[in-house]
């Protein structure tokens, strides 16, 4: 029989288990399941992930985590299945008695991405793992022996930390023939038991009873407790105290301070002597009743000895006990109501923020979720929660005392990279009561910002005859937006045309922006140039922005003047011819010069370096014109040699000298074909033979000139181009080399090299002299086509200062016949 009778328990706790972890989900948005209370950790709940209705695997991929109310969470998710463990033990063994409910454990089950939350509770059903227990074992009852039949004894009540059916159930007494228990029911508390008299007590026949009362609880099976009763019969007192009421009531606000006056209790006693002194105090009481009040034996005031607090005990059922000097009590009940005030601020739980959060996230973007509760339920009145701030947030309810914060209007990291948010909870009083919660929200960049040039456009300067990779200047843009959006890379853009020539001349360091002239300039065959710079950020997609860099070429002193006229081509000597009947200021001639370069480097001025009669002839400084000072005479000699010096106001100063005769005559009419001088020329050479001569040296000259000159130009075509692919790839890995034009100014292309040729005044094609061509070097870039007209009608270079020493005639003064 006693094996059946134990399976029979076994299978009826069986049954019970599988009842407690029934699941059911209640509302519209909590999940419930019922647990038994100290389950093992690790023991199985439910599938979370079958009930929200979820695939296996999306708890995981979701980012699914648990979030208690409380400082402790009693239960853990394995994400990739989704079921629920127990994390602890869930026993309610530390559950007052006041509350004989199930214990109900809060929590949230938060979806990361996208943001979602769900709540849910698990309650907790008790087990009989604990007996009653009585907190004094031997209590001691004094009872005279007058004590009618029927009187009652209020025992102390056995402390059950279980609940429901497992808690404290009923007492027994063991056998005896003074008394039989009566159980009674508090309002607030356990049970109690009395010993009500049956049979009069007699001192001298029985002068101590003693007695066993049992505590048993419920459970399968029951458990119990014992405590050992000792009456002691007292001799005769026969008027036991009388209390004015037989219940007294009371109601104490919960923010009553320690030492407030609760109730005060009166009892009278009809006998005399120490029989009628009354003694006051807290008998057969809980323990929790004994910390939270205290009576004044002698005057019955019930004073407040602990704090209260309405969330947890709402009402108190107090024994209060009158004892005579003879030992004869009376029993009387105070019944306290604890008065709820607003002392509890709104409590704010963030279940989860989204953060960093990017700054094009859109409007009513979640960005946190959060709950608020407050433990006043009778006062207070509605919760408001607002932004401390002007924020572009705001709080949005989703459902009872829950909320989410969204976005409320555009993000931008660039003015604020990040926001403290402050929420105020706030209940309605009074007083009113508040809660500041700070919620940091930082802002991730995205590239919506360019890079951004410091100048709309740059002018940079090189001064010719550079070195190659020469640094010539450096090109800066900023942007605004972090890591890898904000590195900047330059580049050279191609030009619209396709010319590439800009990549001989100019380089780029992609990282820094530092420009780099290739090759050595030269101002007489460009001035000026311009191109595109591309500036592109890391961002994807990635943002650019261009600007234009001009470079201008400044000029050095590097040409020597060159004499137009005279020729100084050191086969003929050059003579003028002089009447001796000049006056002075006569105009002899002229010496017209030209140099490359250009401004200063291009002033000329004329000197007379050496001449055979220094005070004959002198030369204008500023135009070159060379004029008698004074009246020839007949000592002069007929041949008379000047050296002219010309030079430029560079530095450092360039000069040249051109050499000429000048006969005097005594009148044009004299045949003249050429000036020889008797010292260089002492015997007579016939003309023929010297002319042949001369020819055909002047045609082998001229032919190994020509072959030397073509082999040059292609040796030199091929060492420049060696040279750029060279430079390119060995010396300028750090450059960016886009296609661009190279314009030479902002009148078109650069030009290619400009003869020099001067004409008669009158414009005919049989000039009395012209001057020589100026031969340029050809460069990869064009040249521009634009000249300036003289007014003898004869076209010049552009840079037509370097023919300003012509002066105003445009042409030198040669004698008719001297040609």
């Amino acid at each position: 029989m006693a094996v059946v009778r134990r399976k029979l328990l076994q299978s009826r706790q069986v049954g019970s288990l599988l009842l407690f972890l029934c699941i059911s989900v209640g509302g519209e948005a909590t999940i419930r399941y019922s647990v038994a209370e100290e389950m093992e950790s690790g023991s199985f709940v439910a599938n979370v992930a079958k009930d929200l209705g979820l695939e296996v695997g999306k708890l995981a991929a979701r980012g699914a985590r648990l979030v208690s109310e409380g400082n402790r969470l009693h239960f853990r998710l394995h994400r990739k299945t989704g079921d629920l463990f127990v994390k602890g033990e869930t026993g309610i063994g530390s559950h007052s008695v006041a509350k004989p409910t199930p214990c109900v454990l809060h929590f949230e089950i938060v979806l990361v991405e996208p943001l979602q939350s769900f709540r849910a509770e698990v309650r907790v059903f008790d087990i009989n793992d604990n007996a009653p227990i009585f907190p004094n074992k031997e209590p001691l009852l004094k009872i005279p022996e007058s004590t009618p039949l029927g009187s009652r004894f209020p025992l102390q009540s056995a402390q059950d930390l279980d609940v429901g059916l497992n808690g404290l159930q009923n007492y027994t007494l063991s056998a005896n023939a003074y008394f039989h228990l009566h159980t009674r029911f508090r309002s607030h508390g356990p049970k109690y038991a009395e010993l009500v008299l049956d049979k009069p007590l007699d001192r001298e026949e029985h002068p101590e009873v003693n007695l066993t009362i049992t505590a048993v609880d419920g459970g399968s099976p029951p458990k119990s407790g014992t405590a050992h009763i000792r009456v002691e019969v007292l001799d005769v007192n026969d008027h036991v105290p009388q209390f004015s009421r037989l219940v007294y009531r009371a109601q104490v606000p919960e923010d009553s301070a320690n030492g407030s006056l609760v109730v005060t209790v009166t009892a009278t006693d009809l006998d005399e002597g120490s029989n009628k002194k009354i003694t006051y105090s807290l008998a057969q009481n809980p323990e929790a009743i004994l910390q939270t009040f205290q009576i004044d034996s002698e005057t019955g005031e019930v004073r407040l000895r602990g704090p209260l607090d309405f969330e947890a005990i709402e009402t108190y059922d107090i024994d209060i006990q009158a004892t005579d000097g003879g030992g004869l009590s009376a029993h009387s009940k105070v019944l306290v109501e604890v008065v709820d005030v607003n002392d509890n601020p709104p409590e704010v739980t963030v279940s989860s923020v989204s953060s960093p959060l990017p700054e094009d996230s859109p409007l009513q973007t979640v960005v946190a979720l959060f709950s608020i509760r407050d433990r006043d339920v009778q006062v207070g009145g509605k919760i408001t929660c607002f932004l401390r701030e002007d924020l572009p947030f705001a709080v949005k309810p989703t459902f009872r005392n829950a909320y989410s914060l969204v976005t409320d209007r555009g993000l931008d990291r660039e003015e604020v990279s990040g926001y403290n948010i402050t929420l105020v909870a706030m209940d309605t009083g009074p007083p009113n009561l508040s809660t500041e919660t700070v919620i940091e929200v930082l802002i991730s960049d995205i590239n919506d910002n360019p890079p951004v040039f410091r100048e709309d456009s740059y002018i940079l300067t090189v001064r010719e005859n550079n070195s190659p990779a020469v640094f010539i200047g450096k090109v800066h843009a900023e942007d605004l937006d972090l890591g890898e959006n904000a590195q900047v890379t330059y580049s050279l853009l191609p030009p619209k045309s396709g010319d590439l020539s800009v990549f001989a001349y100019i380089s780029i360091n992609s990282d820094n922006g530092k420009l780099y002239a290739l090759r050595t300039m030269d101002y007489e065959a460009i001035q000026d140039f311009q191109f595109v710079i591309k500036a592109t950020d890391g961002g994807f997609p990635s943002l650019s922005s261009q600007v234009t860099v001009r470079v201008v070429v400044l000029d050095d002193n590097d040409n020597r003047p060159m004499i137009l006229y005279p020729l100084q081509n050191g086969t003929l000597p050059c003579n003028d011819l002089v009447p001796r009947s000049a006056e002075a200021g006569y105009l002899v001639t002229k010496v017209v010069a030209v140099d490359g370069d250009s401004g200063q480097n291009s002033w000329l001025s004329y000197h007379l370096f050496k001449a055979s009669d220094p005070g004959l002839f002198s030369v204008q400084q500023q135009n070159g014109e060379i004029r008698t000072l004074r009246q020839i005479s007949e000592r002069d000699p007929m041949m008379q040699k000047l050296i002219i010096l010309v030079q430029d106001h560079g530095q450092p100063v360039l000069s040249t000298t051109a050499s000429l005769n000048i006969l005097l005559v005594d009148g044009f009419s004299e045949p003249y074909l050429q000036f020889r001088d008797p010292s260089k020329h002492p015997t007579m050479v016939n003309p023929s033979t010297k002319y042949l001569v001369i020819s055909l040296a002047v045609l082998s000259f001229l032919f190994l000139l020509s072959v030397t000159v073509i082999s040059i130009i292609h040796i030199c075509q091929k060492i420049k181009y060696r040279e750029k692919i060279t430079i390119q790839e060995h010396f300028y890995d750090d450059c960016n080399f886009p296609n661009h034009l190279v314009q030479g100014g902002a009148n078109g292309p650069l030009s290619q090299p400009c003869p020099y040729e001067m004409c008669s005044a009158t414009g005919t094609g049989t000039s009395e002299f012209r001057f020589l061509k100026r031969f340029m070097p050809n460069f990869p870039f064009p040249h521009g086509t634009g000249e300036v007209k003289t007014e003898a009608g004869s076209s010049v270079p552009p840079d037509s200062d370097r023919n300003r020493s012509l002066g105003s005639e445009g042409h030198a003064r040669v004698p008719d016949d001297y040609m």
